[in-house]
C-alpha cells in the first residue's frame, strides 16, 4: 500500500495566537517581505524566523531548534562563501528589523526551499510561512514555468497556510502594448 501523507484538516491547524512566523529570504530581496512579516508576527505575538535556503549545499543534519550542519555539494571544493551570504541577509534584516518590535532569529539552511523551510516551520511550531514572488522579468518567468514557484510548492507539501507577498504587480488599467 503507497504511503499516503497526512493531509490539511482542522486537527492539524496551528492558531496563529502566539505562534511564530517562518519568512524565505533571498539576497537582495525587497525588505517588504520582511516588514509584512514583521506586522504579522506583531500582531499575532509570535516570534519571526527567516530562513534562507542555499540551494548550492546540502543539508547533512537537521536540529530540533531549526538549524542544520549544511555543507558543499561538491566536498572537495574549499566553499566559504556562504559565510559572506550569511553576513549580508544578517545585516540587511538587522537594519530593517531595527524598529520593528519583534523578536527575530535568522536560519541558514541548505538543499530544497520548500523542504528546509518546511523543516523550520515545523521545529519552531510556525502557524505559518510568508514568501516574497520573484523579480520580474522573462527570465524569472521561465524560471519559475521550469521550476514551479516555492509558494506553490510549499502550499503543495505542508499544511502550514502561506502568505505570498507581492513584490511586482501588473497594471490592469494600464493600456496594453498593441492598443
Amino acid at each position: 500500500m503507497p504511503h499516503i501523507p497526512p493531509q490539511p484538516s482542522p486537527s492539524r491547524l496551528t492558531d496563529f495566537a502566539g505562534h511564530s512566523v517562518v519568512v524565505g529570504v533571498v539576497p537582495g530581496q525587497p525588505e517588504l517581505v520582511a516588514l509584512t512579516a514583521a506586522s504579522l508576527a506583531r500582531a499575532i505575538g509570535g516570534t519571526l524566523y527567516f530562513g534562507y535556503v542555499d540551494t548550492s549545499r546540502i543539508t547533512e543534519e537537521e536540529y530540533p531548534d531549526g538549524t542544520v550542519r549544511h555543507v558543499a555539494i561538491e566536498p572537495d571544493l574549499a566553499d566559504d562563501t556562504w559565510m559572506e551570504t550569511e553576513q549580508h541577509i544578517l545585516s540587511h534584516l538587522s537594519r530593517a528589523m531595527a524598529d520593528q518590535g519583534v523578536r527575530w532569529e535568522f536560519r541558514y539552511l541548505a538543499g530544497s526551499p520548500q523542504r528546509s523551510l518546511t523543516h523550520l516551520a515545523r521545529a519552531v511550531d510556525a502557524a505559518v510561512i510568508v514568501v516574497g514572488t520573484r523579480a520580474p522579468g522573462a527570465g524569472a518567468r521561465l524560471r519559475e514555468f521550469v521550476e514551479s514557484s516555492v509558494a506553490l510548492r510549499l502550499g503543495q507539501h505542508q499544511h502550514r497556510p502561506v502568505l505570498v507577498v507581492p513584490l511586482s504587480v501588473v497594471d490592469w488599467k494600464a493600456r496594453a502594448p498593441w492598443e
